[in-house]
């Protein structure tokens, strides 16, 4: 069965906290937003090339960032959705806590959108900082999967970079320190397969590091060869 993907998508000059700053170079060569967005189009171009995903709708609320995404083979939603507010985009809810409020609202309001064209669908949640994604390891997570709402772990082993629901089920997303934990609590199985690029989020100058040795994708790759950061 084909799968819909929901990617949320922080404002870029908001996301990512932990990599600002760490490329050390002046302004004018390199923006941190630019970073984050080139992060984002690579991991969208991969999965829209995926077999297996029938759809990618991106949530988020910088309009200039999500007209950068629109040359890809995307639907896009902004703060005109009901529920996405606030200064990193998306509201929270009153049934999460911590942090991580606005990714779990973000991911509900992308679901409500499918469901509403396919309510017997799979939908999943893909994580918009896999810079490094293949579309067959992706393609491989959903035939693990094969139907039953499961969850990819991230390589560390404490996060979730790809969370996928059961058919016409609720996706139920626990994002958020821990989530992999969470989303096994939760019931969802996890998968085990290698998929190192699906694995490999990048939230910190050492997962960039290791997502370069995976290989990039080209936007992110040309936004640090401007740097002169790789060779």
């Amino acid at each position: 069965m084909a799968v819909d993907l929901i990617v949320p998508l922080k404002r870029p000059s908001l996301g990512k906290s932990r990599l600002r700053g760490t490329l050390g170079h002046p302004e004018g060569r390199y923006s941190h937003a630019e970073l984050v967005l080139a992060l984002a189009f690579d991991t969208l171009r991969a999965a829209t090339a995926a077999p297996g995903i029938r759809r990618v709708l991106v949530v988020g609320s910088d309009p200039v960032a999500l007209a950068a995404l629109r040359e890809l083979d995307v639907d896009v939603v902004g703060d005109g959705i009901s529920g996405i507010s606030g200064v990193s985009g998306i509201s929270g809810d009153s049934n999460d806590e911590g942090p991580e409020n606005g990714l779990n609202a973000a991911l509900r309001v992308g679901e409500r959108l499918l469901r509403a064209d396919d309510p017997g669908g799979v939908v999943g949640a893909l994580q918009a900082d896999l810079p490094a994604l293949r579309p067959g390891e992706l393609a491989e997570a959903l035939r693990e999967a094969r139907g039953r709402r499961a969850f990819v772990a991230d390589r560390h082993g404490t996060g979730t970079t790809l969370l996928l629901s059961s058919p016409g089920e609720p996706l139920r997303p626990r994002f958020g320190p821990g989530s992999a934990h969470a989303h096994t609590l939760s019931g969802a199985h996890p998968l085990t397969a290698g998929l190192p690029s699906l694995r490999g989020d990048v939230d910190t100058s050492g997962d960039l590091d290791h997502a370069r040795l995976l290989g990039l994708g080209d936007r992110t790759r040309a936004v640090l060869d401007r740097v002169c950061l790789l060779s």
